[in-house]
């Protein structure tokens, strides 16, 4: 079983979105762009416990809090969610609900019942969610609906609580850690693991009969029992002995609801008090890091017992160290049916397929995407890299607004660290890629400016080159595929670095290479301030070249002031920071600037 479309409409900042979801899938994209919007849409229609809040929505919910049109008619929130490789206990319970859905076209099936002879087809469950403003109650009503069959003048069925339960959809919100895993409230995880494990708690009326006579401020000494006696007399001046006799303090008027939201686990803290006894405190006192290991740990029992599961959970990556997440994201996906993420994290999205790395963007008429992850071709047939070092720098580029592609791994060290470097020195013009939004990644290569550039480009990222210089037709080809191509004046970046380094720096350098590392082994030993600068530049070009995966070309720029530098450096970085954080207009101009992207750094 798993959920393999979405549709949303006006709900929360989505206006529209139709998602279709492969078999396990990490949503990615921008803080605020719509990704646990996606989770909780999914839950208002799949989750058994989400209907039972009060208010199940709200004037918040609606797209843009518009839930009267411009006619004063009230806006719906629609949710529909179509769920796929149902098992042989749910089709027989949904039996007459049943559609049909194409793997190829990622559609539902709408011809004659004969054509799901197709392999490509599978039986589907269609259910929806239905919200708006109930104008007569002045309130906002929601339910969940089967959406087939449809008949013409009558409503459809409702998709109830225990149907929903057939479904087996579990939503784990961040904020939810902390409060409701290990108590004993409906929905929670512990309750759920006891539902699993047909484990019905007989304790309620124990534990209620214990708290009604467990004695409260009955110590004389405290007064408040000659207190009450006061008040017993008064009472017998207005009523009768029988009706208000003996007034006592109880710990509270408890029931089985509350029960279930006060009892909680406690664990063991490592402290001791001086009588030697370890002190117990309830599990969310504990580190953040520890609450998230338990939790998740917990999704592993449920996952392990239940076995046809969808999970939806939000960041699992917080407060828990790589290593940790890569062992919960794989335990978990091992276990469930389908397993749908948010996360920033690498490691997280490490565990995943590129196919299965959704990147979820959204355009301002509040239109939300998903497209699914499609490496370069050179990467896709040599998957070793991917898996080893290009993963990590992929994933960054994947997590980020904006990618600049350099083209090899010279300049993936050298500009970060200058850009760093200048920013700290001048934020009126410069500014690190970080504060940007950028991720830098490397190409190995100007073969592979094109391809990488339009990768990022088709899952929605500004993408930016910088490059050596090319004949016009590649020149052309990267313009092409790039938002904002940086063609060097040089064919190469070490010449580039020594033809627009200032003298006195170049030799500084080179007397602080002998000075600290000695002459290296492939160089003759020289005076870097008695050799002619041409001599001097032809050495440090050797040098360079020969380590020029070594960052030696960072090391050599990073003591340099700005007009030390080469310019088609600081032109290049002062450029990339404009686009992102445009320069203000002269006061006597009238040009406005975006508050939005003036903001983002």
């Amino acid at each position: 079983m798993r959920l393999v479309n979405i549709k949303i409409n006006n709900f929360r900042g989505i206006k529209h979105c139709d998602l279709n979801l492969p078999e396990q899938a990490v949503l990615v994209g921008d803080n605020n762009i719509g990704k646990s919007t996606i989770l909780e849409a999914i839950d208002l229609v799949l989750g058994p416990e989400r209907l039972s809040r009060r208010s199940v929505i709200d004037e918040h919910d609606f797209y843009a809090g518009q839930y009267l049109n411009s006619e004063g008619k009230p806006v719906e929130i629609i949710v529909e969610a179509v769920i796929a490789e149902l098992n042989e206990e749910q089709v027989l319970r949904f039996r007459n609900n049943l559609e049909y859905w194409d793997y190829r076209t990622s559609t539902l099936v709408t011809e004659s019942p004969e054509a799901t002879d197709d392999p490509n087809a599978t039986k589907c469950l269609r259910v929806r969610f239905e919200g708006k403003y109930d104008a007569e109650e002045d309130d906002f009503v929601g339910d969940t609906y089967f959406s087939s069959p449809v008949e013409e003048g009558n409503l459809p069925d409702r998709f109830t609580a225990r149907n929903k339960r057939f479904c087996g959809f579990l939503y784990l919100r961040t904020l939810r850690t902390g409060s409701r895993a290990l108590s004993l409230e409906r929905g929670s995880l512990l309750d759920i693991i006891l539902r699993l494990k047909e484990l019905k708690l007989h304790m309620w009326e124990d534990v209620l009969n214990q708290l009604r006579e467990l004695p409260v401020a009955t110590n004389p000494e405290l007064d408040v029992s000659k207190v009450l006696d006061s008040v017993q007399e008064s009472l017998k001046k207005l009523v009768t002995k029988e009706n208000a006799d003996a007034p006592t303090i109880r710990v509270s008027q408890l029931t089985r609801e509350h029960l279930r939201q006060v009892l909680t686990v406690f664990l063991d803290t490592g402290a001791v008090d001086d009588g030697g006894r370890k002190y117990a405190a309830p599990f969310h006192h504990q580190g953040t890091g520890t609450i998230n290991i338990l939790v998740l740990s917990l999704l592993s029992m449920i996952a392990e017992l239940k076995q046809n599961v969808i999970f939806a959970m939000e960041e699992p990556e917080i407060a828990i160290p790589p290593h940790t997440q890569k062992r919960i994201i794989d335990s978990i996906i091992g276990n469930s049916a389908q397993a749908i993420f948010t996360s920033h994290s690498p490691y997280v999205l490490e565990e995943f397929k590129p196919e299965q790395i959704i990147v979820v963007n959204r355009n301002s008429d509040g239109n939300l995407t998903g497209t699914p992850t499609k490496l370069p071709s050179k990467i896709q047939h040599k998957l070793y890299k991917y898996r080893d070092d290009l993963k990590r720098r992929f994933c960054e580029a994947l997590l980020a607004r904006r990618v600049l592609i350099v083209e090899g791994q010279t300049e993936y060290l050298t500009f970060s660290r200058i850009a760093r470097k200048l920013a700290e020195e001048n934020r009126e013009i410069y500014s690190s890629f970080e504060s940007l939004g950028i991720a830098v990644i490397c190409a190995e290569g100007d073969s592979q400016l094109v391809e990488i550039g339009l990768c990022f480009r088709a899952l929605g990222k500004e993408t930016y080159a910088i490059f050596d210089k090319q004949n016009d037709e590649n020149s052309q080809k990267i313009a092409a595929s790039i938002d904002y191509p940086f063609e060097s004046t040089e064919s190469g970046f070490e010449q580039l670095v020594l033809n627009e380094t200032s003298e006195d720096r170049l030799r500084a350098y080179a007397k602080k290479l002998g000075m600290i590392y000695g002459i290296p082994e492939f160089l003759t030993p020289f005076d870097p301030f008695a050799v002619d600068i041409n001599e001097l530049k032809e050495r440090l070009f050797e040098y360079l070249k020969k380590t020029k995966a070594d960052g030696t070309i960072a090391d050599l720029l990073e003591p340099c002031v700005e007009n030390e530098m080469p310019t088609y450096i600081t032109e290049t970085l002062k450029a990339i920071r404009d686009t992102v954080i445009p320069v203000a207009a002269p006061a006597d101009e009238t040009t406005e600037i975006d508050d939005d992207e003036s903001s983002e750094e």
